[in-house]
């Protein structure tokens, strides 16, 4: 059929939508807060210029999610996001532990689309604001030219999630790009805007893969030409290899001396023009024949970006304020990824392609830096938060940002059911609603301690079946050579624990032994030795004894280190412990972390020691025994909000020989029960990258996989199999009246001494 006799021209579809809460950019940062904003009962529009989610962490670019753990490759123990990014890494290491990109495209499409109150614009791209007043933005217009479709979008509170501020911008919000000088924040470590440039640049990644037959390859003609030569890096082991892929090319960087906005597409041009030219030269320089049948599977279609616009909060974070870890009132969030920043000539500049500078713990994130003051119904998620250059350099990574989109989702609603402003929020009286809400959704907030209202196991007596007080970690009959130092992490409150183990040694020696703990008990830097001893070793097997002398007036976790000596082997324990962990002063180049992180001089940044687990299955700890147990596992810790080791176990662990863990709340009265929420332990301190790196468990080895719920009747309310997530959610569909409810707990396989977490019980 033919369609014709129209005069003038012709138009876009147009459709008209209305909602609570308007989130533009589909990233980490935007899914989480319209999932926030959603399940708070708001409306949500998200709108995403892609056909995916996901932003970096989509299959269009395939860079790894990751925060405040970085690789396990830091001090940051047990420091992985909570909330909805927790939910979204869990759900994605049980679904694809072998981190397939398009799987985990799926994993977040399907958060997104099991949520009744969010509207999902795929492929739609935001191309004018709408203002009610200079201050107040009452909509936007969007396109999508798939399905041929132009949508005018109203809203009452909106965030800008884009990545580069396209919202803010566009609705007039005070911005900055490129680093400060050093004097305008103080900043040691602010770059020479000459010699290393202002900006981070953009990097496409690219996947290889073997075909076992010979493949050829021929470059295009735009391809880079030489680039072993002109590529100084292709000659440095620390960052090329010619097997590796996907992220372990992130230094093929380019751009930070251009507008990292206007100017993407001339950087992605010649981003591309290197993948294609470092491929020539792995394939045809000669120098890998191993690379004979490999093929080039994939390259980034266009950049990944990581800094472009920074915009003006209320607040603005600055180095200072991640050396320091500083506390702010309005605490919503953290950061812990390193000070990572790159010289603006990429992959060009000669030397290293990054400095990353850590902190001695994770740091928090005021709200305050989320709020624009020139708009009065704006958020400000993501990358673009109120940050100095330097600081941007930790907080800019995808995991740090998700968690600052459910702040700004929960806030919509707070703000939508009391009628305010963003900016209201950040009084003193009022921020503690948010804070409280983000922590009754599974969220951890380092420094501080607040007990959500409205948890009725809060007014409940409390029983055990059992309680663990731990007297040994027992030797699974492997060895760990002290090639270098290894220490197990134990908590403790009061006086140390004697602590009886067998090690081996090659030939008579002396093992030096040091007791130490963190001068901020919150950190896991072993920064203060407060005793130390050495044991003398005839060569075969030793029993020692070590009786400490050390009381802490209040709880905090401490370090047993065994300092290197290549001729001593430590005996070690499959039994895997909610709470305890062994850890070692190793190297990690993957991160930066040589052991030790010795900054220069006058940059602002500490000098100390690196001690970390290794990642499963070798994770575990050093076999020993406790005189007396370690009694730090009581239901008691089902009592705070901390969901999470955090200076103390906060877990309620039963004994071993418990098969069946039972935990019984009585009231004095019937209470009306609507939901009840468990939170188990999925290893917060393994990094739950979302490609790429794969794991070894899809379920977490200590979280509690089976779980009944029983009324005072005995009467089963709700029987869970295959869990898996942190927190777990069973709502009732009539609130239950009962005088006491049951938690049967079924013990996961394996030598594991799993914790409960905590619970939240409400109408």
């Amino acid at each position: 059929m033919i369609i014709s006799n129209f005069e003038g021209k012709r138009g876009f579809k147009e459709v008209t939508l209305e909602a609570d809460y308007v989130v533009v950019g589909g990233g980490l940062t935007g899914l989480c807060s319209a999932i926030a904003a959603a399940r708070e009962g708001l409306t949500v529009v998200l709108v995403q210029d892609r056909p995916v989610l996901g932003g970096n962490a989509s299959s269009e670019v395939r860079l790894w999610a990751l925060g405040a753990t970085s690789h396990m490759g830091n001090n940051n123990r047990w420091s992985r996001e909570g909330g909805i990014i927790d939910e979204i890494l869990v759900e994605n290491t049980w679904r694809n532990k072998e981190g397939n990109p398009v799987l985990f495209d799926m994993v977040l499409i399907d958060k997104v689309l099991a949520e009744k109150n969010i509207t999902l614009l795929l492929n739609t791209t935001m191309h004018e604001v709408l203002k009610k007043d200079d201050r107040t933005l009452s909509g936007i217009v969007a396109i999508n030219p798939q399905n041929g479709t132009e949508y005018h979008i109203s809203g009452k509170l909106f965030a800008d999630c884009t990545g580069d501020g396209t919202l803010a911008y566009l609705s007039g919000a005070s911005y900055r790009m490129g680093a400060e000088d050093r004097d305008e924040y103080s900043e040691l470590f602010a770059p020479d805007p000459v010699k290393y440039g202002e900006l981070l640049g953009h990097s496409i990644l690219f996947y290889i893969r073997d075909t076992g037959n010979p493949v050829r390859y021929t470059a295009p003609d735009f391809a880079l030409k030489d680039a072993g030569d002109v590529i100084t890096k292709l000659a440095d082991p620390n960052y090329f290899c010619p097997g590796q892929q996907g992220c372990k090319y992130w230094w093929l960087e380019y751009g930070g001396r251009f507008d990292t906005v206007t100017d993407t597409e001339e950087i992605k041009y010649e981003l591309w023009k290197v993948v294609y030219g470092v491929w020539d030269y792995i394939k045809n320089s000669g120098r890998y024949p191993e690379m004979e049948t490999y093929t080039l599977e994939w390259a980034g279609l266009f950049p990944g970006k990581r800094e472009s616009r920074r915009f003006k909060g209320l607040y603005t974070i600055t180095q200072q304020d991640i050396i320091e870890q500083r506390h702010h009132y309005d605490a919503v969030a953290y950061g812990g990824w390193a000070i990572d920043l790159h010289p603006s000539d990429g992959v060009y500049a000669p030397g290293k392609a990054c400095n990353q500078w850590h902190s001695k713990g994770v740091y928090q994130i005021p709200y305050r830096c989320y709020v624009t003051p020139d708009l009065d119904n704006l958020f400000i998620g993501g990358r673009i938060i109120s940050t100095s250059h330097v600081a941007n350099g930790s907080t800019r990574v995808m995991c740090t940002a998700a968690l600052g989109g459910e702040v700004t989702g929960r806030a919509a609603a707070l703000c939508a059911s009391h009628g305010w402003r963003p900016a209201d929020l950040a009084s003193e009286d009022r921020i503690k609603m948010l804070q409280q809400r983000l922590v009754r959704n599974g969220n951890f907030i380092p420094g501080l301690v607040t007990e959500p209202e409205g948890n009725l196991a809060d007014d409940a007596s409390m029983e055990v079946s059992s309680e663990l007080v731990l007297e040994s970690l027992p030797h699974d009959g492997s060895w760990f050579r002290l090639d270098y130092p290894a220490a197990e992490l134990i908590p403790v409150s009061g006086k140390v624990p004697s602590i009886s183990m067998t090690v081996e040694a090659d030939e008579d020696t002396e093992l030096l032994v040091e007791l130490r703990s963190s001068i901020r008990k919150e950190n896991y830097t072993p920064d203060r030795t407060d005793e130390s001893c050495t044991v003398r070793l005839t060569r075969g097997v030793n029993e020692i004894n070590l009786r400490f002398g050390t009381a802490y007036s209040s709880p905090r976790y401490v370090f047993v280190c065994f300092m290197a000596n290549p001729h001593v082997k430590l005996p070690l324990s499959r039994r895997l412990v909610t709470g305890l962990m062994a850890v070692y002063n190793h190297i990690n180049p993957a991160v930066s972390n040589f052991g030790r992180q010795t900054p220069p001089e006058g940059i602002g940044v500490e000098p100390f020691e690196f001690w970390c687990p290794k990642r499963r299955p070798e994770k575990g700890n050093i076999a020993m025994k406790f005189t007396p147990g370690i009694d730090a596992f009581g239901h008691a810790n089902l009592r705070n909000s901390i969901y999470r080791p955090y200076i103390g176990t906060n877990a309620w662990v039963p004994q071993t020989g418990d098969s069946t863990p039972t935990l019984v709340l009585r009231w004095p009265v019937p209470q009306k029960i609507g939901a009840v929420s468990l939170f188990f332990d999925t290893d917060a301190d393994h990094a739950m990258e979302s490609v790429q790196m794969g794991h070894y468990d899809s379920v977490m080895p200590c979280c509690y996989r089976e779980f009944r719920i029983l009324g005072s009747d005995g009467r089963e309310l709700a029987h869970i199999r295959e869990n898996h997530a942190s927190m777990r959610t069973v709502r009732f569909g009539d609130a239950v009246s009962t005088d006491s409810i049951t938690i049967q707990l079924i013990r996961p396989d394996g030598d594991v001494c799993p914790g409960l977490m905590g619970i939240n019980i409400s109408l």
